[in-house]
C-alpha cells in the first residue's frame, strides 16, 4: 500500500509538471503567434498524437502486463513478447509510413486548408521510430516495476521538450514551435535510449529475433485493445459535443468542455498512478481471486483519494475556472457537481476493469469499451433534451456508475468463474 501511495505521489509531481510545461507552451505560442498559431498547433499535435497511438499501441500495455508476468522468471521469458511487439509495431509503421507518403497532401488540405504543411505531416511519420522507442522502453521499465525510473524519466522528458518547443518558437515562431511538436516524443525516445542502455535487460538480442505465434497474438490482442481505447472515448466526445452545439449553443458546449478538461487533469494523477503501480501488479498475480483480493483491498483508498481531490476541486472551482479561463466561463461553476460524481464512480470503474487489461480479456473489454461509449452519447442525447447542457453531466454521472456495476461484477464474480471454468 506504501509503495501504491508513493507511486501517486510522483504520478501526481508528473501530472503538475506537465500541466505546468502545458501552462508556459500555451502562453509563449499565443503571445508570439496568435490565436491561429494556437488553432495551427493543436491541428498538428492531433496528428501526431494520432500517429503516435497507433505504432505504438503494440509496445503499450502487452509489454507491460507480459513483462510483470514474466519477469520473475528472467529476462529470456520476456524477450520474446518484446520482439513479437517490435514486429508488429514496425509493420504497422511501414504500412503507416506509406500511406502517409501517398495521402500527405489530402491530409494537409483536410486539417490545414493548405498543402503547404503536407512536410509536416510527412516528417512527423518519418521519426515515429523513435516514439515507438520512447513507449516501449517506458512500458519495460514499467513492467519491470521500476517506477522512480519510469516517472523520473518522464518528467525529465517533459522538461526538455517543453524547453525545446519554447526555444523553437522563440527562434523560428510557428514554423519553430511546429517542428518542435513533431520532434516532441522523438526525443523522449532518444532520452531513454541514452538511460537504458546500460540496463542489463537492454540487449539487442532481446529485442530483435525469433517471435513465435503465441507471442504474435498475444501483442496482437494487446494491440486491438489498445486501438479500441484510443478511439472510442475521443469518438464519444465528439458526438457529445455535436449534441451539446446542436441543442444548447457554442457559448454551453465549451463551458462544459472547460469543466471536461478540468476533470481530466485533476483525474491523470489516479489514472497514471493506476496504470503505473497497478497494471503490472495485477498482471504478476496467477489467479483471478488474487487479483479480486488486491483490487477489493485498494479500493477503498483509491475512492477515498478520489473523492477527496473531487472535493477540493468543487471548492476551488471558481478560482480554478478564474486561473484557467476567463469571466466569459463563470457559469461554468455550476456544471461541476453531477460532473464530478461521475469523475469518482469512472476512476472506480477503471479499478474494477483492470483486470481485463491485465489478463488479457479482450473480448469483454473490447466489447464493453464499445457498449458503455454508445451509451455516454445515447444518455447525453436524452439527458440533454430535458435538462439543458447539465444533461451532460448527468448522462456522463449514470453512464459511468452502469459501468462502475459492471466493472464491480465482472472482477469480483464472472472473472472468477472464467478462471475455475478453465482451471478449476
Amino acid at each position: 500500500m506504501n509503495k501504491f501511495f508513493k507511486v501517486t505521489l510522483f504520478s501526481a509531481l508528473y501530472t503538475l509538471l506537465k500541466m505546468v510545461a502545458g501552462f508556459i507552451i500555451g502562453k509563449i505560442v499565443a503571445v508570439n503567434t496568435g490565436p491561429t498559431g494556437i488553432a495551427t498547433l493543436g491541428q498538428l499535435q492531433g496528428i501526431v498524437n494520432i500517429l503516435n497511438g497507433i505504432v505504438t499501441a503494440p509496445v503499450g500495455s502487452g509489454v507491460v502486463r507480459y513483462t510483470a508476468v514474466n519477469r520473475d522468471e528472467g529476462l529470456e521469458s520476456c524477450a520474446p513478447w518484446w520482439r513479437a511487439s517490435i514486429r508488429v509495431s514496425l509493420c504497422i509503421y511501414i504500412f503507416l509510413l506509406i500511406t502517409i507518403l501517398v495521402c500527405s497532401k489530402q491530409i494537409a488540405q483536410y486539417f490545414f486548408g493548405s498543402e503547404y504543411y503536407k512536410w509536416l505531416i510527412v516528417f512527423a511519420s518519418v521519426i515515429l521510430p523513435l516514439s515507438i522507442i520512447n513507449t516501449f522502453l517506458a512500458s519495460i521499465l514499467n513492467g519491470l516495476q521500476k517506477y522512480k525510473k519510469y516517472i523520473f524519466l518522464g518528467m525529465l522528458s517533459v522538461s526538455l521538450s517543453t524547453l525545446m518547443i519554447v526555444v523553437f518558437v522563440l527562434k523560428f515562431s510557428l514554423w519553430g514551435g511546429l517542428i518542435a511538436t513533431c520532434m516532441n516524443t522523438s526525443l523522449a525516445g532518444i532520452l531513454l535510449l541514452l538511460f537504458c542502455r546500460k540496463e542489463i535487460w537492454f540487449r539487442w538480442g532481446h529485442f530483435f529475433g525469433t517471435a513465435h505465434n503465441e507471442n504474435l497474438k498475444g501483442i496482437l490482442n494487446f494491440s486491438l485493445m489498445a486501438f479500441v481505447t484510443a478511439i472510442s472515448t475521443p469518438v464519444a466526445l465528439l458526438f457529445v459535443r455535436n449534441i451539446l452545439i446542436r441543442d444548447t449553443g457554442w457559448q454551453e458546449a465549451g463551458e462544459w468542455q472547460a469543466v471536461w478538461k478540468i476533470s481530466e487533469v485533476y483525474l491523470s494523477v489516479m489514472t497514471m498512478a493506476l496504470s503505473t503501480y497497478f497494471l503490472p501488479r495485477l498482471a504478476s498475480l496467477k489467479t483471478s481471486y488474487k487479483i479480486k483480493k488486491e483490487v477489493n483491498s485498494l479500493s477503498v483508498y483509491i475512492v477515498i483519494v478520489t473523492l477527496c481531490m473531487s472535493a477540493i476541486v468543487y471548492l476551488l472551482r471558481d478560482i480554478i475556472i478564474t486561473i484557467l479561463f476567463t469571466s466569459d466561463f463563470k457559469n461554468a461553476r455550476d456544471l461541476f457537481f453531477y460532473q464530478l460524481i461521475g469523475d469518482i464512480l469512472k476512476i472506480s470503474g477503471f479499478l474494477y476493469a483492470y483486470p481485463m487489461i491485465a489478463q488479457g480479456r479482450v473480448k469483454t473489454f473490447i466489447i464493453s469499451e464499445i457498449i458503455f461509449a454508445v451509451s455516454f452519447v445515447c444518455l447525453v442525447d436524452v439527458f440533454v433534451k430535458y435538462h439543458g447542457v447539465q444533461g451532460a453531466n448527468l448522462g456522463y454521472m449514470f453512464n459511468y456508475c452502469a459501468y462502475f456495476i459492471f466493472a464491480f461484477i465482472f472482477t469480483n464474480y464472472f472473472n472468477v468463474k472464467i478462471d475455475h471454468k478453465f482451471n478449476g
